[in-house]
């Protein structure tokens, strides 16, 4: 990616703009549609991450043909050893969707990223897969990248924390169902994310996979054939709470489209933003959401299942009245940053009064100013802090390629509706 300074000025938006396609939702149905007969996924999204996880789909045997509006993936119903190393580049869902697959194939695979990757935790996947019959081991003994995994999978019993991340539940979801014996996997403690879980289970079934879920375990047939025919990847909850945001302080009037409802957890922005005090009205049976400038004031949020929407919360804090608390979010420090960090030490250069403590995040709102701000090459901080420019005025903001790992299209489609943003 070419390294990219967006420098934007107070702005007012209006007008009407789709929603983007779901991360989520594409990780998912490109990765099991690897692992299925034929598969056509229709309006897939195509940013850095997805094409990681098409990248690695191919390096275990599927075949992928990209067009604008969809894919036609020819998978392997057991994944081939892989030629060469597979880099997930900035993808951490691929990296643990891979690790978890490549324990299928019967022989060593080798999984790396990019630096940011290289630091983040993965321990708990890699003993579960251990448990489970497979030998999967961080080459730096620290469960971080690069990651040695040998298979096959066999099958079994294992533990598992919910506390870190639910990709790694969601790997181990999508791996099992193919391993030579049944599989039972307990989650230990609270299952963080638990809506990405549900977004996995959903694609799951519509391949035809069967998983049952009992007194926190779940429980999987081996041995099971996956069979996703045909999947259309729905709107996106987390892209578009910047969309949402923006409107909520400086539209005129703002809709999104292809917002229906779904187990998407982010889905929660909608009654977040109703709870603060915003003007907007979701439309489920059309998939239309209307918002525009509102008097917001502070509340407190639970994110221990919605933890992709913390940067936009503590943007929405910072420009409301009174106090907004951001709580259960100590796991928003193992993503591709430390947000909880990065939206503390960005939003303080433009004024706001912020506290960050090790679970949650304490925000006094009122007036902010524009600034010069690190973007922390993440794609979330990014797109947050554009937000807070847009009321702002006058902020520059560094490492804005970065917006294309989840959507590509963030500040043409801003510009779309008024923003004034531009290159610098």
């Amino acid at each position: 990616m070419n390294i990219m300074n967006i420098l934007i000025d107070r702005s007012t938006i209006t007008g009407t703009i789709p929603a983007p396609p779901s991360k989520s939702y594409t990780h998912r149905a490109i990765v099991v549609a690897s692992l299925s007969v034929e598969s056509e996924i229709l309006y897939p999204l195509l940013s850095e991450d997805t094409r990681a996880t098409i990248s690695a789909s191919t390096e275990i045997g599927a075949d992928v043909t990209v067009s604008e509006d969809r894919l036609i993936i020819k998978g392997v119903q057991r994944p081939e050893v892989p030629d060469r190393v597979i880099d997930v580049l900035n993808s951490g869902t691929t990296l643990r969707f891979f690790t978890a697959i490549t324990s299928l194939a019967p022989g060593t695979s080798v999984l790396t990223g990019d630096a940011s990757i290289q630091k983040r935790p993965n321990t708990p996947l890699l003993r579960a897969l251990c448990d489970l019959g497979a030998n999967a081991f961080s080459t730096k003994g620290d469960g971080t990248a690069p990651i040695v995994v040998q298979g096959p999978l066999k099958g079994g019993r294992t533990r598992i924390s919910g506390s870190i991340s639910s990709q790694f539940i969601s790997a181990l979801l999508i791996a099992c169902p193919l391993a030579e014996n049944d599989s039972t996997i307990e989650i230990e403690g609270e299952l963080k994310s638990r809506p990405y879980i549900d977004v996995t289970l959903e694609v799951l079934r519509e391949a035809g996979i069967t998983i049952n879920e009992r007194n926190g375990r779940f429980l999987i047939k081996g041995n099971q054939i996956v069979d996703l025919k045909k999947y259309t990847v729905p709107g996106d909850f987390s892209s578009s709470s910047y969309l949402l945001a923006a409107g909520a302080l400086v539209g005129d009037q703002v809709t999104i489209r292809n917002l229906y409802p779904s187990v998407q957890g982010d889905a929660a922005i909608i009654s977040i933003l109703k709870e603060m005090g915003a003007d907007i009205v979701w439309n489920k049976e059309d998939g239309e959401v209307m918002i525009k400038k509102s008097d917001l004031h502070g509340t407190i949020v639970d994110v221990g299942r919605t933890p992709d929407l913390v940067p936009t919360l503590a943007v929405l804090g910072a420009c409301a009245s009174g106090e907004m608390r951001i709580v259960n979010a100590r796991h928003v420090r193992y993503k591709e940053t430390d947000r909880l960090h990065a939206m503390t030490v960005e939003l303080a250069k433009m004024g706001v009064d912020i506290i960050e403590k090790e679970d949650e995040l304490l925000i006094h709102g009122g007036e902010i100013h524009g600034a010069s701000l690190h973007g922390w090459d993440d794609h979330r901080i990014v797109m947050a802090l554009s937000v807070a420019g847009m009321v702002a005025g006058n902020t520059e903001i560094d490492t804005a390629e970065s917006v294309s790992v989840s959507y590509p299209g963030f500040f043409l489609d801003m510009g779309r509706l008024g923003a004034g943003m531009r290159e610098v």
